[in-house]
């Protein structure tokens, strides 16, 4: 019974283990982050299996230029067997004398091949599928893009949330120690009670703004763990902190929009749609094309009664010779798919031009966010360190008995509105950097 029990505390506490291992934090510095996103993110491997996919159409459009090799086997018995008319013995001198002859049992095998000789529709359709394994693979890097830069962007969420919690605490200590304060002075008759209520008020008014920075922190994390593809259960822990890189200078507007066209997948795989629909025009007008093919086949037959195959002639035949194949009419379906193409190389020259013209606007966006933010982040840290200084001139001349509780109370809240600025303007700051890094295909 010892024994069992004690086997038992084994295996509970073994479990235990077990579970607090699995429900352990798991560090993440961004480029982990990052790192994870471009291998297990399911939409990059979804791009990945569609690159796959590509390559396998290629080697499908390669078959046009191959020979065929088909091999088929015929076993029929017959109850009745098929007659032969002109030949036979006639009840009647007014018809057609018919005869049965053979065996009840007959099989008949072959082999069959066709080399192309001249298919029009073969080289187009290899450059069709070598253009579309080129798409794919455009567009698995644009995704690596979007994910990089959506996994940016959460990351830097949260460690700005965080830094914004941090503030919120100091900010509440801050407000707390002048309550105790305006409780002490009220008791001594040396305050009012509308500065106790007051700083009552400020307290309490942090508070919610606190639980919603927390449940936006757990939220962001969970939009992480989504996109780097990891247990939404699993507590992760980052390990960057905020920093702010050198500012350098920010390119212009045309050099911006050059770098999008030429570098960005997304804007690579645009131009490539020009060349798909080109070929997708050769591969209709193809199909008004005769076709030479060389075939071959080789024969082997028999007949026989009671399924006595092992007992029968098995005489062969064969042949090689030239297929011609011209379509003269397909109920107009090519002359409908020549003008489907001359129409999606329409659509293509419209989509690409208007597609053009939204870059513009997305580069002229990216370019003054990027003006924007670095200005205002330059101004929220002047005013950031103003009122840091102000409100510690403000607590020193309140503990003299200089400044009033209202003064203190004002210059609390211009130091946590200026702090709550200078993190807003390094998020958009950095923000507009990784959209005009994604914007220009880094």
């Amino acid at each position: 019974m010892k024994s069992i029990i004690r086997n038992l505390t084994l295996v509970i506490a073994l479990s235990i283990s077990l579970a607090h291992m699995a429900n352990a934090q798991q560090k993440l510095s961004l480029q982990e982050a990052v790192d994870l996103a471009v291998t297990k993110n399911p939409e990059v491997v979804a791009s990945q299996l569609e690159v796959e996919k590509a390559r396998q159409q290629k080697v499908i459009s390669r078959s046009l230029f191959l020979p065929s090799v088909n091999l088929a086997a015929q076993a029929n018995h017959y109850f009745s067997l098929t007659p032969f008319f002109g030949f036979g013995e006639s009840a009647s001198q007014d018809k057609i004398p018919y005869g049965r002859f053979g065996g009840e049992d007959q099989f008949s095998t072959y082999v069959s091949a066709v080399q192309p000789i001249f298919n029009p529709q073969a080289f187009p359709a290899f450059q069709q599928s070598r253009l579309e394994e080129e798409e794919s693979r455009l567009e698995l890097n644009s995704t690596r893009i979007g994910t990089q830069a959506a996994v940016k962007q959460a990351y830097l969420q949260i460690l700005v949330l965080q830094e914004r919690i941090r503030l919120q605490h100091e900010s509440i200590n801050r407000n707390q120690r002048a309550l105790q304060d305006a409780k002490s002075l009220f008791l001594q008759g040396k305050g009012l009670r509308v500065d106790t209520l007051r700083a009552y008020t400020a307290v309490k008014n942090l508070e919610p703004d606190l639980l919603k920075l927390t449940a936006a922190v757990e939220t962001t994390k969970l939009r992480l763990k989504a996109l780097i593809g990891i247990d939404s259960l699993k507590d992760v822990q980052l390990t960057d902190s905020l920093f702010l890189p050198d500012a350098g200078s920010i390119p212009a507007e045309a050099e911006v929009y050059h770098l999008a066209k030429t570098n960005n997948p997304k804007y690579q795989a645009i131009a490539l749609q020009e060349q798909l629909d080109e070929q997708r025009a050769h591969i209709a007008s193809a199909a008004r094309l005769p076709v030479i093919s060389a075939v071959a086949q080789y024969q082997l037959q028999t007949q026989t009664n009671d399924f006595e195959y092992g007992n029968a002639y098995y005489p062969s035949a064969s042949f090689i010779g030239l297929q011609l194949s011209v379509p003269l009419f397909t109920g107009l379906s090519n002359q409908a798919k020549v003008r489907q193409a001359r129409i999606s190389k329409e659509q293509t020259a419209l989509r690409t031009n208007y597609a053009y013209e939204q870059l513009r606007a997305s580069v002229h966006q990216v370019v003054s966010d990027s003006h924007e933010s670095l200005a205002r982040l330059q101004t929220a840290v002047d005013v950031q360190e103003t009122a840091q200084l102000s409100y510690n001139i403000t607590q020193y001349r309140y503990k003299k008995g200089v400044a009033s509780r209202l003064e203190l109370t004002d210059s609390e809240l211009e130091l946590s509105t200026a702090q709550a600025n200078y993190l807003e303007a390094v998020y958009d700051y950095l923000s507009a950097r990784i959209a005009m890094q994604e914007l220009i295909g880094e």
